[in-house]
């Protein structure tokens, strides 16, 4: 019986050794690497805007400085004007959770004992408010401890967002010497062919984030006037910015958003319920079918099921927060898996079919043949 000897050259056992160590360092620093990906997802998303005051001729610097102001200025304007009732009608919310969850019970109690009136009592054994609002207050402290409990232990929430700030900030400023520093790096050609990717990687993942909350903002705006129309006006803005919020996640965030809303409206009793459920439904059409192609239109050229999966994939690591700069990061990666892996091997699979192209070992194959 022959025996085979495995053998691992030297090289090898030092490139594996140096994975091992580049994954245990970046898993100590993930809380800055965390950041790092927010700061990337804003810079893209206002570097648009810094373009366009550089054509107006101020200098990178200037508009840098003037569109960071600027935001600043937009978002404690909002904290200044609104923050105060959202915080007192989110505090509101969460107190009556368990009056909320005991309304739904009885509700949903009636409604059986309408289709079911032998067993009344049967929706008793699948249906146990107190453990609903256990579990719905727990799933979101949850939720939330992934959101900010990777930044917080680094410098605090407050200064996470400031460093996200200033290092996006920084990257959109030195970001003409910063990114082809960066894939200079990368042996040639792939030097050169990622260099020919950033401008449309960095236009996919500005083109998603922009549009997301563009429509995020429109979305809470009308469904805190329609349901201010409806009588909910103690709750109104709250729900309102709920609703926005959570449409910034694709897909499940609209239903989300809704929840909350048909809960305390099933608590106001009569047909409430009904007219809210039928303002998001009328509002979700509006904005799939009119909104969002219309705002980000088909910037963002990925499959549905791909997008999915970064949201669940994002949530599950960093909470809401990862459910909305995942899917920025997998479509900026899918411009360069489209255009370095899937346009080349759609041409040459082409020419192959034309012709055109010789695969290799044809002509070794041919010479064979023939002698």
């Amino acid at each position: 019986m022959s025996s085979q000897r495995i053998t691992i050259a030297l090289p090898n056992v030092f490139s594996i050794l140096l994975l091992i160590v580049l994954g245990l360092l970046l898993w100590q620093l993930k809380d800055l690497l965390v950041l790092v990906m927010t700061a990337v997802v804003l810079a893209v998303t206002l570097a648009p805007a810094v373009g366009v005051l550089e054509r107006l001729r101020l200098p990178r610097w200037l508009s840098v400085l003037t569109v960071y102001l600027g935001l600043t200025t937009v978002l404690v304007g909002l904290a200044l004007l609104i923050g105060p009732s959202v915080v007192q009608q989110t505090e509101r919310l969460i107190n009556q959770v368990p009056i909320y969850s005991e309304s739904l019970y009885r509700w949903v109690r009636d409604l059986a004992s309408r289709v079911n009136a032998a067993r009344p009592d049967l929706i008793a054994q699948f249906f146990n408010p107190q453990a609903i609002t256990n579990w719905v207050i727990r799933s979101s402290q949850q939720v939330l401890l992934r959101s900010v409990g990777l930044t917080r232990g680094l410098l605090g929430g407050a200064l996470s967002v400031v460093l996200v700030l200033l290092l996006s900030a920084y990257m959109v400023a030195g970001s003409k010497t910063l990114l082809p520093g960066i894939v200079q790096l990368f042996p040639h050609p792939w030097n050169h062919r990622l260099q020919e990717q950033l401008p449309p990687v960095g236009d996919r993942m500005a083109g998603f984030i922009q549009g997301r909350v563009l429509v995020s903002a429109i979305l809470a705006i009308v469904i805190n006037i329609g349901l201010n129309l409806l009588g909910m006006t103690e709750v109104s803005l709250a729900l309102g910015v709920i609703a926005g919020v959570t449409n910034l996640i694709p897909f499940v965030g609209p239903i989300l958003g809704a929840i909350p809303a048909v809960v305390v409206a099933v608590a106001e009793g009569g047909l409430v319920w009904l007219w809210v459920l039928l303002l998001f439904v009328i509002v979700q059409n509006l904005e799939g079918n009119i909104l969002t192609p219309l705002v980000v239109g088909s910037s963002v050229k990925l499959h549905p099921l791909y997008m999915l999966l970064a949201v669940l994939a994002g949530t599950q690591l960093l909470g809401v927060l990862g459910a909305i700069i995942f899917p920025s990061w997998v479509a900026g990666a899918a411009v360069i898996v489209e255009n370095l892996y899937l346009k080349p091997k759609v041409m040459t699979e082409a020419q192959l079919a034309n012709g055109a192209l010789v695969p290799p070992g044809a002509v070794e194959a041919s010479q064979k043949q023939h002698t």
